[in-house]
């Protein structure tokens, strides 16, 4: 490598670049009043509500979901928080949210995907320079600013260009390797980050389209709407694949299932709350992970529809006013049951895509309880098509039940699978001697 950047890695030049700049505003924010930031964060466009006082970072986290954004020590020093502010890195704690009205920030979940990797992520991945992992993100956009924006430095100085991020346990070496081979391999600079482009980003704060909203006496309502769902790019955290043997015929079946207010007051925990038209329908969802309860407001969105074959494909999503956030692709198909005389085979097949304190419980735990509503679910599809009621709204099985069976399923196969390891262990003992 013989061409490196210093300015991404010194952090008095390069956050003199971002955080001297504020863009000019209109008029003065009163204190106590909250200000409206639109900015285009990995390739789409979002408005937040915050108080004038609040730094990028926040904005990103806890507004947008976008918690690979690490805050170390939030005085500008650990370079953790590193981000792309029109093409520079700059540090996310030292940038209030209303300086970057306008601007057009890229994170590292805008770098690449688990699929696609940027070069810079497959080079640490190779050259394991990561550890922890904490300052990880921060290293990603610091070193693809060094080597976007090479000034005509030297290979041996990179140790001191890579020196804005600061890191406990590596030791360093991986991270310079990584950063030396990508320069080699890219000499006009790195591919541009792959994986930004127009999404919904729901996080915990309030604002337009990934904000909350409030009523008319100023009273925070929890996160507003989109107008269509928008599922993320990339893999999903958990998937999950239920088939169901019914006692009612298809024919009793599939009007349960296109009837959306029965089609909900079938899903454990679901209400629906308002039909928008246009296949889109406003509901309400309890879902408890562990000790976690969590509640719902969310849009539906019937996407295919086939009467003919009895198979439809639903996108939904919600948010949670603690900051979780949900999205979903799922698909019910209905099939005469050759087994059974005059029934009906469910499948359900669903994609979870999961962020905040819901991502924190794991994809086994997420798709234990996504199993077992559709289980519970396809109980009451078939009472709804055998009686023609559907059941009460919660009046069916407890989220919170149905986690607590979850879970000790999950403590059951674990300790299943650690007394089979203890039986081959001393089978192997026995063997050797």
């Amino acid at each position: 490598m013989t061409q490196l950047d210093d300015r991404t890695a010194s952090t008095a030049d390069t956050d003199a670049r971002a955080s001297h700049r504020p863009r000019p505003r209109a008029e003065k924010i009163p204190a106590g009043e909250l200000a409206e930031v639109s900015m285009t964060v990995n390739g789409a466009e979002v408005t937040v509500s915050v108080p004038a006082r609040v730094h990028l970072a926040d904005v990103l986290r806890e507004h947008l979901g976008l918690t690979g954004t690490h805050l170390g020590c939030e005085h500008g020093v650990c370079g953790m928080c590193t981000v792309l502010v029109d093409g520079d890195a700059a540090r996310a704690c030292l940038l209030f949210a209303v300086q970057c009205d306008g601007a057009e920030i890229v994170t590292v979940e805008g770098l690449g995907t688990a699929e696609e990797q940027h070069p810079l992520q497959q080079a640490f991945s190779a050259h394991h320079g990561l550890q922890c992992g904490f300052c990880t993100p921060g290293m990603l956009m610091s070193s693809y600013d060094l080597l976007a924006n090479p000034p005509g430095e030297t290979e041996e100085e990179l140790p001191e260009q890579m020196s804005g991020v600061l890191c406990r346990c590596t030791g360093y070496r991986g991270i310079l390797a990584a950063v030396s081979d990508v320069a080699e391999a890219y000499p006009d600079g790195p591919p541009a980050p792959g994986n930004c482009g127009a999404r919904t980003l729901v996080g915990r704060g309030g604002g337009r389209g990934p904000a909350g909203s409030a009523d008319d006496e100023g009273v925070e309502t929890g996160p507003a709407l989109p107008t269509e769902v928008r599922i993320p790019v990339g893999a999903p955290s958990a998937t999950v694949s239920v088939t169901s043997a019914l006692s009612s015929p298809i024919d009793d079946v599939w009007p349960v299932l296109e009837d959306f207010d029965q089609l909900a007051r079938c899903l454990p925990g679901a209400q629906l709350v308002e039909v928008l038209g246009d296949d889109r329908y406003r509901g309400r969802a309890t879902v408890a992970l562990g000790p976690v309860k969590l509640s719902f407001e969310g849009l539906a969105q019937v996407v295919e529809h086939d009467r003919d074959d009895h198979r439809m494909k639903v996108l939904a999503q919600g948010a949670d006013k603690s900051g979780s956030a949900t999205q979903a692709v799922i698909t019910l198909a209905a099939v005469p049951d050759e087994g059974a005389e005059g029934g009906t085979r469910l499948q359900a097949d669903a994609e979870l895509y999961l962020s905040g304190r819901i991502a924190q419980f794991g994809r086994a735990l997420a798709g234990d309880v996504s199993r077992r509503m559709f289980e519970q679910f396809a109980d009451a599809v078939d009472e709804t098509a055998r009686t023609g009621t559907a059941p009460e709204v919660g009046s069916g099985p407890s989220p919170v039940a149905i986690a607590a069976a979850a879970l000790r399923d999950a403590v059951g196969r674990g300790l299943r699978s650690a007394r089979a390891r203890i039986r081959e262990a001393v089978r192997r003992r026995r063997e050797r001697r």
